[in-house]
């Protein structure tokens, strides 16, 4: 498997091996960048937890207030240029700003609804007047924005859209007629981005002001979480918009929204993030104070290792994040030095990186769901009471599995997308498949040991990856066009990926670590990060394993059995161990420190 030492492209981790020196880990943000986070974790702390009961009774006002003292703080400004009064950061930055309001419960919601889905489609898809207009009042907080994508008839077939804009006679402006559901910020908007169908069977986006004639609003929506946040249908009943508010091209409005969403699906890793590192810190101090048999239940063997989880999936995700969010940015960097303009450069860094940021979405809300589960277990029957604080961040949890494309959808994304990159010749996996169907009918190479810092966690990584290539390989070759049709197997396969990129992420970023700092002060690091690796070993190993039985029988299925269990076998680690130091590191510092 080839070694680079540049920026890979999109989907290229399964068959490329990356350096550890070429990645970005968290550790290298600077004081600036450290200083803009802290702002929000402080604005969270201060101004909005203690709102939070008034919040999810919908307080009138109060939702729409908190936006305005962000934007007042240059929280949305973070990253939009600086002639539309932004503060022209990179896009690790914008990550960083996002995860650190991760914490908020609703306003996050409200936050990302805002900065990514509501302002990037002005920023990347607007005329300069249209950008000139909106952007420096959607940066101060001055105005709010919203998407109105779903319709009740369309959920993750977002192109089955039945709202219609149509040219009315005097060619001034557009008629809208239709309803959107599910719209984050719609109770206090003041701006809508909306997508409706010209003359029945164009997509397209238009910008619409709270003030166009013809927009109403539904009522709040009953939710099982996020219930701060402002969610209410959109309905367009004869809608005057001015044509000058088209945004985009006629009949474009798909490059609109499914760019955006490659965004948006980061950006939610990034809030997933945020929210699972506050839930450790609470899980971790309730450890700590609770006493049952006369001692901490943090000394208790089974709650360290729920202290350690939390801290091993929390870890792995941030590593995952920023080595793409880094990624993102460098491919932006070099879109613009070819001469793209800025409005093309990072929505084309974002779609080549689209497999990733699928992935993050995925993982990012998992973990969450599962930090917040063990939250709920560490509080024993405290968990489970309303009137401590795992209740809320239970519910709270849910909706991000739906958010920004199902995590189904997003997985058969995840393999889909890696698929259509192979046929357009822009990822060569034909080859290395070939080379592992090859490896299998030949005598394994045992060869010279390697020497160095993670020579076997490295060759795990290396056999995960051709994993994938043979159950992905196979599965190609099998079902050739219908393989859409076999969503388990996809699913399966996503499974894989999903866990490999993560894995390799965390080992790089330890690897990294242990070249600045040294093998010893990153020892607890090293020992999260084989301690993923080896559980995300398992997982590929029974999701390999079902989609081999669903595709293969007799000698060609005891075949790729055979090739799987060569490729997911690994020394024995001791990972139990391994999780009470990183307890013990967790326990005494009464607080997530990794």
């Amino acid at each position: 498997m080839e070694t680079t030492n540049k920026t890979l492209k999109g989907g290229e981790f399964i068959v490329r091996e990356t350096e550890a020196a070429d990645i970005f880990i968290p550790e290298e943000f600077d004081e600036e960048q450290r200083l803009m986070a802290e702002t929000g974790h402080q604005f969270i702390q201060a101004e909005v937890t203690p709102l939070l009961d008034r919040l999810d009774d919908h307080e009138e006002g109060l939702m729409a207030g908190l936006m305005k003292q962000a934007g007042e703080l240059g929280l949305f400004a973070v990253s939009l240029p600086a002639q539309y009064d932004g503060f022209d950061r990179d896009f690790n930055t914008a990550l960083l700003v996002t995860e650190s309001v991760g914490g908020g419960h609703s306003f996050p919601v409200a936050f990302a609804a805002h900065t990514g889905i509501g302002i990037l489609p002005i920023l990347y898809f607007g005329t300069e007047e249209q950008k000139t207009k909106y952007l420096p009042k959607l940066a101060s907080g001055e105005w709010i924005s919203a998407y109105c994508l779903t319709e009740p008839g369309s959920g993750s077939d977002a192109l089955a859209a039945k709202t219609k804009a149509v040219m009315n006679p005097s060619g001034k402006y557009y008629i809208l007629n239709g309803q959107k559901m599910w719209i984050t910020n719609a109770g206090f908007a003041d701006v809508f981005i909306v997508f409706a169908q010209v003359d029945g069977d164009k997509f397209t986006g238009f910008i619409v002001e709270r003030t166009a004639e013809g927009l109403s609003l539904g009522n709040e929506e009953h939710k099982m979480g996020i219930k701060g946040s402002s969610t209410r249908q959109v309905f367009f009943t004869d809608c005057k918009v001015p044509k000058e508010n088209v945004l985009g091209e006629i009949g474009k409005g798909h490059l609109i929204a499914f760019n955006i969403l490659n965004l948006g699906r980061i950006k939610l890793g990034a809030a997933t993030l945020g929210a699972a590192k506050k839930v450790a810190n609470l899980s971790i101090k309730y450890a700590n104070e609770r006493i049952q048999f006369k001692i901490p239940i943090s000394k208790f063997g089974a709650i360290r290792h729920k202290l350690a989880q939390q801290a091993v999936r929390i870890f792995a995700m941030e590593s995952a994040l920023y080595r793409c969010g880094n990624d993102i940015y460098h491919k932006e960097q070099e879109l613009l030095a070819e001469g793209k303009p800025f409005s093309e450069a990072l929505l084309g860094a974002a779609k080549e990186f689209a497999v990733e940021c699928a992935i993050l979405k995925v993982e990012g809300s998992e973990v969450l769901d599962y930090v917040v589960d063990e939250g709920v277990q560490i509080y024993g029957g405290y968990g489970f009471s309303a009137d401590y604080p795992m209740d809320r961040a239970y519910r709270d949890s849910r909706i991000n599995r739906i958010f920004e494309g199902t995590n189904e959808i997003n997985r058969m994304l995840t393999v889909d997308m890696i698929l259509k990159k192979a046929m357009k010749g822009e990822l060569d996996l034909m080859g290395p498949v070939k080379a592992i169907q090859d490896e299998l009918l030949s005598i394994p190479d045992f060869g010279d040991e390697e020497e160095g810092l993670f020579v076997a966690e490295k060759k795990i990584i290396r056999n995960m990856k051709k994993a994938i290539l043979l159950v992905a390989g196979t599965a190609v070759q099998k079902f050739m066009m219908t393989l859409e049709k076999e969503q388990e197997i996809l699913m399966n396969i996503a499974d894989m990926v999903i866990k490999t990129y993560v894995a390799e992420s965390t080992l790089l970023r330890v690897e990294k670590l242990v070249s600045q700092k040294g093998e010893e002060a990153a020892a607890r690091q090293g020992d999260i990060a084989r301690v993923y690796l080896y559980e995300a070993l398992d997982t590929i190993y029974l999701a390999g394993k079902a989609a081999i039985s669903a595709m293969g029988e007799g000698d060609e299925q005891k075949l790729l059995f055979m090739g799987l269990k060569r490729f997911t076998k690994a020394e024995l680690f001791n990972t139990k161990e391994a999780r009470r130091r990183i307890a013990a590191t967790l326990i005494q510092a009464d607080q997530y420190v990794y």
